[in-house]
Parts: structure tokens; sequence; C-alpha cells
């Protein structure tokens, strides 16, 4: 998630199912109009702080992070407080009355969180990954990610990527170096957004020499 400090034009960040727990990078992404965090290990609401003042946000999906906590009510209250300008929140419609009710039940936040715990990008524990991914169905995980990567691949122009080739980047795999290499993926996918035509050439250029080495190592190693 660090390299969104390097995005302050980005519009579109998908990082469901990455153990993130920080979201300082975000607090320079001025243009960023959707967010999707569903599922990781975001401990406390008072994350919020560094989104409140993105001028452009207007859906969030932070659903299933600890900070969530067992008060539904409580929780979507606080974030609206905070976010008033949110559109959809968790696949979830924001109303009028729910930003005016917001207001009387939500807890204002006007700090960042004191500490933080959890290492960036990778979970605390494998086994503690694994745990959560048995929640969900296998199915449902695979069907979200490939919508959120579907999404950033339609900003782009470009193809949505087939199911049956879209296994690899399962959310399921709890290993970190996994988890790291589908991130850097994402971020390679949205910062070609930020080129024009001469850097997209030269990305085009340098990934035909890196396909035609692989390819050249793999026939050595047959």
């Amino acid at each position: 998630i660090s390299i969104c400090r390097d995005l302050p034009n980005i519009e579109v960040i998908t990082f469901s199912v990455n153990g993130i727990s920080d979201l300082e990078p975000l607090n320079q992404c001025q243009n960023l109009s959707e967010l999707y965090l569903r599922k990781n290990n975001i401990a406390s609401l008072n994350e919020l702080f560094y989104l409140k003042n993105l001028p452009q946000l207007r859906v969030l999906w932070l659903s299933e992070n600890p900070c969530c906590g067992s008060d539904p009510h409580r929780y979507r209250m606080t974030v609206l407080r905070n976010l008033p300008s949110l559109q959809k929140l968790d696949n979830q419609a924001v109303t009028e009355e729910e930003l005016s009710q917001a207001l009387v039940d939500g807890e204002e936040i006007t700090a960042p969180p004191a500490r933080r715990n959890v290492e960036n990008g990778c979970p605390e524990s494998t086994e503690s990954s694994a745990a959560e991914s048995t929640t969900e169905t296998e199915s449902e995980l695979l069907n979200f990610s490939l919508e959120e990567t579907n999404k950033i691949r339609e900003e782009l122009g470009m193809k949505p990527v087939p199911r049956d080739k879209f296994s690899s980047f399962s959310p399921r795999e709890t290993d970190c170096n996994q988890k790291k290499r589908n991130n850097v993926l994402n971020a390679i996918l949205l910062l070609m957004k930020e080129l024009d035509a001469e850097g997209l050439e030269i990305i085009q250029q340098t990934v035909g020499r890196r396909l035609q080495a692989l390819r050249k190592k793999e026939l050595q190693e047959e």
C-alpha cells in the first residue's frame, strides 16, 4: 500500500484481503473516488483520519475488518460521520437519513491511531490468515477478487480477465510473498494509467524482452 504515496492522481484502489492495517499512505490521494479494503487487518476506526481530507471519495468497502467491531450500527454511523461524502459504504447506498443520524450516533475522529502492531502487506501469521479464510467459501473470495481486478482493467481500457485464467490471483493464498506479488501486479496496472503513449511503449518493449528471457530460460531448463 505504500506505493499509493507516489500515486496522487489515482482514482480507484483495490486492496481487499491483503493484511493491510495502516491507511496513512492514502492521505495524499486527492483524486481517490473508490477504495476497496474488505477483509484486512484494520484494527481501529481512527484509521479513517487519513481518509477525511479526500474530497472525491464516494465508495468505501471496509467490512470484515477488526475495526468494524460487534455493533454494525455504531460502525456505520462513525464511518458516515467522518466521511459524509460517501455515496456507498460496504456495497450499500448511503441515505440522507443515515447522514443525519450519524451526527448523533457516530463518533467524531480527530486524530490518527496511536499505535500499529501489524506489518502492512502481510498478516501476523499464516495460521490466522488461514483461519479467517474459512469464514467464506473459496468461490466467493475468488469472485470478489476477480470483480475488483476487472474493474481496474476496465478503467485502463483493458479486456477483463476470464475466470479460468484468474486462479493465480485468488485471495485464498496465505503465503506473504504471493500476496506481495499480487499487490505489485495491481500497482503496475494502476501505474499504467498514469503513463502517456511514450511511457506505455517503453513498458511494452521491456515486457517483451522480459518474456523472451523467461521463455529462453524455460527452454534451457527443459
